[in-house]
């Protein structure tokens, strides 16, 4: 982690304690009726996403996850808020390192089980637990917290219920799951690029899927379509909303592109 990283991180957590402990200590009324208020529940969620529209900046993502923390605590019964928090918890777990990390991971993973409690039926939290348990697999310090059966389950729920959710990252986690698992542990190239392609059909613009595909290309030895890929991703037309995953996804592509000659040759 940089320098200019973890100082971001320890203002965030600073942040994050100070705003807690100030909700929770306060006795106005009018502020009190504002942190545990049910009504307030939609606009705290709403302030939440324009936190998360900035969330380059974790210290503007921090204060998204202390709102949505409150809302659920306003509202248990809060599904939108629940799975939200998931997803926030998901994006600062993968851009920070050790104890940080693990927490964001754990609490995404608490906050994904809530949300699929609450509503069975619907893909957002199956999806944002699901990428919490992906998340942590990856990691090499955090252990026990899911498996890749956990993963896979659900993954496949988001596939019945809306198979093109997220730009088809369903199939994008899958195949990701299939390219860096073992064979030992149920891995495999091969089906992990048909699963990449099937999301490629809901999610043209995913700049991750297109990358994931480009390296399962690479692995099973089909360097053009793996170029294709990364040269799709470093012309795409920018989407406001995905602003910071297309500027990584295309630093990621260049690397790649560096790295073996052979797939940005062309």
């Amino acid at each position: 982690m940089t320098l200019r990283r973890a100082a971001s991180v320890m203002i965030a957590l600073s942040f994050m304690i100070s705003s807690a402990c100030n909700w929770q200590s306060k006795t106005n009324p009018a502020t009190s009726s504002i942190a545990y208020n049910k009504d307030a529940v939609p606009s705290m969620i709403a302030q939440a996403d324009q936190f998360y529209a900035r969330r380059d900046d974790l210290t503007q993502l921090e204060q998204g996850i202390v709102l949505l923390r409150q809302a659920t605590t306003a509202d248990p019964n809060s599904y939108e808020a629940f799975w939200r928090l998931a997803k926030f918890d998901y994006y600062l777990a993968s851009h920070t390192e050790g104890e940080y990390q693990e927490r964001a991971f754990r609490e995404g993973v608490d906050a994904g089980k809530s949300a699929i409690a609450l509503q069975l039926n619907k893909p957002e939290g199956h999806f944002w637990l699901g990428a919490n348990y992906g998340g942590s697999l990856e990691s090499q310090t955090i252990s026990g917290l899911a498996s890749t059966s956990d993963l896979r389950q659900e993954m496949q729920a988001v596939l019945k219920i809306n198979e093109g959710y997220q730009d088809g990252s369903a199939y994008m986690i899958l195949g990701l799951l299939d390219l860096k698992a073992p064979r030992i542990a149920g891995g495999d190239p091969q089906r992990a690029v048909q699963e990449l392609e099937k999301g490629l059909q809901f999610g043209a613009g995913n700049a991750f899927l297109r990358l994931h595909l480009a390296e399962a290309y690479q692995a099973v030895g089909r360097s053009e379509d793996a170029r294709q890929q990364l040269n799709a991703i470093l012309s795409m037309t920018p989407d406001p909303n995905y602003l910071p995953e297309l500027k990584e996804a295309q630093a990621k592509a260049r690397s790649m592109m560096n790295e073996n000659k052979s797939v940005g040759a062309g």
